[in-house]
């Protein structure tokens, strides 16, 4: 496509996206509830968001103290293979016909970014609150392609939209061009706070995560132990750098804790800057009918991972989860001093290594990346345990990749699922 056909394009997506979107900015907010328990959340000064993009499954668990809604390609698919959509992408795919000229591949990224953005927008009419938005997979490893599409997405919504960005090496760069023009950018996909600390450090996003029900869960799938706590002890430790950063250095970084499994852990990890919690999650934790008295901070907590004793933390790199130690320091040091604006994907990971910090910015090869997509979320720790051993990878990286495959699986369902409503829709017209 050309330029001129491309910037035509832009502005009849949005156009068609803002077609008959009404918000009424802060203007019913006080017509939802108030809840002690979350109210005295937000008193210890943490956000709540709802981890759904399910509107019948926040209608009954949104109150005044709840300010954002966060989705991701795992949760919108849920919506899309209801069917709910079906008839939006008939229309969609009537709006890019006008434009012939588009390859299969940019078809299927306006497709995500057209369903993303509409999805979300519905979200903030109902509740006023931020949504958290998230790219197409594919984008994970194109600088340029994330930033213009992150644009767009703010672009239709600046008052609300809040754009994720997984950690990779290309979206650490995009990140930091983004986050340098004022874009919220929710840097997800993060595991460990020294994960964190490189992301706050180098691109300064919004929002930093960790994804800590799968580290628990982690731990307990391979027979490690139960995993309780390990989830929670990296999320403390990822906040207290946050904390420093921000106190220090004026980075406006936010740590989110984020994949809660169980209702008693919205307690146990008050105090955090931002919780997003599942539905379940949240109904869960209020039938605990904790005292809201009894709900203190808990960010100083030494939380003790449950660990069977037999087992070495340091050989399956348990330490990456929590640990930012001088080497990593050192190199992010180091490489804030280059021109990152001429920095491609492979230099970041090549300067990593060079580095000494070869672990946690890893170029996986293509079996690599085979073997953690039909594992799915939680590693098999007896295909990577030598790799541990060897230190040429964290846990954190590793869990890195197994949520981004995941990711990917459930994009690849969203567009499996627009080919085959448009056959079916072609055939009906026959």
């Amino acid at each position: 496509m050309t330029i001129a056909e491309k910037i035509s394009l832009k502005r009849q997506v949005a156009h068609f996206l803002k077609s008959g979107f009404s918000p009424r900015y802060d203007q019913h907010k006080l017509h939802f509830e108030s809840s002690p328990l979350w109210r005295r959340l937000r008193e210890l000064g943490t956000e709540l968001w709802l981890d759904t993009g399910s509107m019948p499954d926040a209608e009954g668990l949104w109150t005044q103290e709840f300010s954002a809604l966060t989705t991701n390609n795992t949760l919108l698919n849920r919506a899309i293979q209801t069917g709910c959509y079906d008839s939006l992408i008939v229309e969609i795919a009537q709006l890019l016909d006008s434009h012939p000229r588009l390859s299969d591949t940019e078809r299927m990224l306006e497709f995500a970014f057209i369903l993303n953005a509409w999805h979300a927008l519905r979200l903030v009419e109902r509740f006023e609150g931020f949504v958290s938005v998230e790219e197409h997979t594919y984008m994970a490893d194109n600088v340029q392609m994330a930033v213009d599409y992150a644009r767009r997405f703010f672009d239709i919504c600046p008052e609300r939209f809040i754009i994720k960005i997984p950690f990779t090496p290309a979206g650490l760069l995009a990140a930091r061009k983004l986050s340098a023009e004022s874009v919220p950018i929710n840097h997800t996909l993060g595991f460990s706070a020294r994960q964190n600390y490189v992301m706050a450090q180098i691109a300064k996003p919004a929002f930093v995560n960790v994804f800590l029900g799968r580290l628990n869960a982690f731990v307990a799938d391979n027979a490690l132990g139960s995993g309780a706590y390990v989830g929670e002890k990296a999320t403390i430790a990822s906040q207290a750098v946050i904390k420093v950063l921000r106190d220090t250095h004026g980075i406006p970084t936010k740590q989110i804790g984020a994949s809660l499994r169980q209702g008693s852990q919205v307690a146990d990890l008050a105090g955090l800057d931002v919780l997003t919690i599942p539905p379940k999650i949240a109904a869960d934790f209020l039938k605990l009918n904790e005292d809201p008295e009894t709900i203190t901070d808990q960010t100083d907590d030494e939380y003790l991972p449950a660990i069977d004793e037999d087992v070495d933390a340091e050989r399956i790199r348990l330490d990456t989860l929590w640990d930012v130690d001088a080497e990593l320091v050192r190199c992010v040091g180091l490489l804030e001093q280059e021109n990152l604006d001429a920095f491609s994907p492979d230099d970041l990971v090549d300067f990593f290594a060079e580095h000494g910090c070869v672990d946690i910015m890893v170029r996986w090869t293509p079996e690599e990346s085979a073997v953690s997509a039909v594992e799915g979320k939680i590693p098999k720790l007896s295909n990577w345990h030598e790799k541990l051993l060897c230190r040429t990878i964290g846990l954190d990286s590793l869990m890195n990749l197994a949520g981004l495959n995941s990711f990917a699986t459930d994009q690849n369902e969203i567009d499996q699922r627009v080919i085959k409503v448009l056959a079916k829709n072609r055939t009906a017209h026959a």
